[in-house]
């Protein structure tokens, strides 16, 4: 494909000259960064990507081009993405297809031949903000009144956009090609069911339930707590997801209900932060967020590196209320990274167990709700 002029305009009017090899297109959204060497096909159908132009730190992506087996949506969730090269002549085994067709199949605009460390640079100094990336308007004037109509991401419900239409029962059947193995033994156990209440959910943390043994079935956001507790749940996930997690009230009053009944539950990112709204504590956005597959977290001198991607972070003053124990602190900047609850069945996290970043540093956590939903294990 052609190489074309493009632009990318921030907020502030700051601009970047580079390419595109996309077709014609103009997109708005949050600009952010993130600083994983691998896994590019996964940041971009991760629906907690929603809204956002996603700048890739490491110099150079696409080189093993595209397959259907590392997809974590249906979709490319990011609005475009910022690289300083795309790779156009991609090699592996396991390629279907070159990231530059898969981004112009689904209109997914690309920018890249330009400094994108000064980018990042600018993104760290002066936090996210929104941008417009356009390969079809080169004047910065007109992208620039485009980039300050777009809202802000505090206060946006972005949930509603990427969450199921439809409950539906994940099986093995509608993954295939992967290999289910774990390190729990539940072979001798009744299947237990697992309702996973979806902001945005990957299709890793599916494969990882079942894989532990458990029956799962995914329900939209907006299901309410009777339709919840009929299908007779023995533990419930709460995924990860896009947007401002304050925003998502109706997720908050329907956690808040099932906390009451007892049930194991695990939180995930922004189901992480809902539930600690939905336990009294606040929520705030950082200034520009944790995005990589290497953030420190731990407490009391045990480590563990971690998969994080989210731009708002849970206030420390959770800590002051007696019902819930910190379990994990960021050690970058000492934001809360994971919760247990002292009387119910409850955990959390502010990272991703499923994407496997230390590469098993945190694996054990699908094992142990699943030994909770099963009755071997309690907090």
């Amino acid at each position: 494909m052609k190489r074309k002029q493009a632009l990318l305009v921030l907020e502030d009017g700051t601009y970047y000259k580079g390419w595109s090899l996309t077709s014609p297109c103009t997109v708005t959204g949050e600009v952010v960064f993130t600083t994983g060497m691998t896994g590019y096909q996964e940041i971009m159908t991760d629906p907690s990507y929603a809204e956002q132009i996603v700048i890739f730190t490491y110099p150079e992506i696409g080189n093993t081009g595209i397959n259907d087996d590392d997809n974590e949506s249906k979709k490319i969730h990011c609005k475009a993405i910022i690289s300083r090269n795309i790779c156009q002549y991609p090699s592996n085994w396991r390629m279907q297809r070159s990231l530059i067709d898969d981004l112009d199949k689904q209109q997914i605009p690309v920018i890249y031949g330009f400094d994108t460390r000064k980018l990042t640079q600018h993104i760290r100094v002066y936090g996210s903000m929104n941008g417009c990336i356009s390969n079809e308007i080169l004047d910065i004037k007109q992208l620039l009144h485009l980039v300050r109509k777009t809202p802000s991401m505090e206060g946006l419900d972005l949930v509603k956009n990427v969450t199921a239409s439809a409950t539906y029962e994940w099986k093995i059947a509608n993954d295939l090609k992967w290999n289910y193995k774990s390190s729990f033994n539940n072979s001798n156990q009744k299947r237990k069911k697992v309702v996973v209440l979806d902001y945005g959910v990957k299709y890793n943390i599916l494969r990882r339930l079942y894989s532990c043994g458990l029956d799962v079935v995914v329900m939209p956001a907006t299901s309410t707590v009777q339709e919840i507790l009929e299908t007779k749940p023995s533990g419930i996930m709460l995924s990860n997801g896009p947007g401002d997690p304050s925003a998502v009230s109706y997720a908050i009053n329907i956690i808040r209900s099932l906390i009451d009944q007892n049930i194991p539950i695990f939180g995930i990112c922004m189901g992480h932060q809902l539930l600690c709204l939905a336990l009294g504590a606040e929520t705030f956005k950082l200034k520009f967020g944790h995005r990589g597959i290497n953030h420190p977290t731990g407490i009391f001198q045990k480590v563990e590196i971690t998969s994080q991607n989210h731009g708002f972070a849970v206030n420390t003053s959770l800590a002051e209320n007696n019902e819930i124990k910190i379990t994990h602190y960021n050690l970058n900047d000492w934001t809360i990274a994971g919760i247990v609850h002292r009387e119910h069945p409850i955990f959390s996290v502010q990272y991703h167990p499923e994407a496997s970043p230390g590469p098993h540093d945190t694996d054990f956590l699908f094992n142990t709700f699943a030994q909770i939903v099963i009755g071997k294990f309690k907090i």
